[in-house]
């Protein structure tokens, strides 16, 4: 007789969870030492967030940059962009706050109050407790500052306070910058899904990376000091 192992039942608190969460992540702010998150807002959020991501020179606080490729710095991994107007961008991010299984957040600069990028909780899979770290994006204002840190740790803490098990994030495969920083906060590589997605016109791999509940503590340790450390 054949054995087909088969893995045992989970905990009934567990189980219990998936009934809990609703497939549209609940609105919620997440603060933090220099960035917090609330649900994004097109009326407050959209004007600043496209000037301060379309290549033009823009400032924020005591930080300025003079005009650069907004395609090669923001926009050539996503699936919009560059925008050519602020129309088309809040159509754009219209989508992600519509979507019925995502939260679309801001993320803002706490110094001057004001937004820097766009971050969502997607992909939601309630009935299996996963959820993705995706549409990640900054102006190049924001870059290099510990924002990004401070925001995937935010998340990620959210989500597992929540409940969840799993939790994805997920790239172009040629994207090395967004590879690199889901090993930095601690993810784990799980491969390449080879002809994935057909992204403006261009095929697209797509790198698949994970981070497990079971692995939590240790990487919230890890990006605690990180951030603890940037502001030393």
């Amino acid at each position: 007789m054949t054995d087909f192992p088969v893995s045992p039942v989970l905990p009934e608190e567990i189980l219990k969870r998936r009934d809990e969460l609703p497939l549209k992540p609940d609105p919620v702010i997440l603060n933090g030492q220099r960035v917090h998150l609330q649900a994004l807002n097109l009326s407050q959020d959209a004007a600043l967030l496209f000037e301060r991501s379309n290549g033009h020179p823009a400032s924020l606080g005591e930080r300025s940059i003079e005009a650069y490729d907004a395609d090669e710095m923001i926009w050539r991994y996503m699936s919009g962009g560059p925008f050519a107007d602020t129309e088309a961008f809040s159509a754009w991010l219209q989508i992600q706050i519509n979507a019925p299984d995502r939260l679309a957040l801001a993320v803002y600069d706490l110094q001057t109050a004001s937004p820097i990028g766009v971050v969502n909780l997607m992909s939601n899979d309630p009935r299996n407790l996963s959820i993705e770290l995706g549409n990640i994006w900054y102006s190049p204002l924001a870059q290099k500052t510990g924002a990004n840190t401070e925001a995937t740790y935010l998340m990620l803490r959210h989500v597992f306070g929540l409940g969840y098990r799993r939790v994805i994030w997920k790239c172009d495969a040629l994207n090395t910058r967004s590879r690199r920083s889901a090993l930095r906060f601690g993810f784990q590589f799980e491969g390449i899904h080879e002809a994935h997605l057909i992204v403006k016109g261009r095929n697209r791999d797509t790198a698949w990376f994970r981070m497990l509940d079971r692995e939590w503590d240790t990487v919230r340790t890890q990006l605690e000091a990180r951030i603890q450390a940037l502001s030393d």
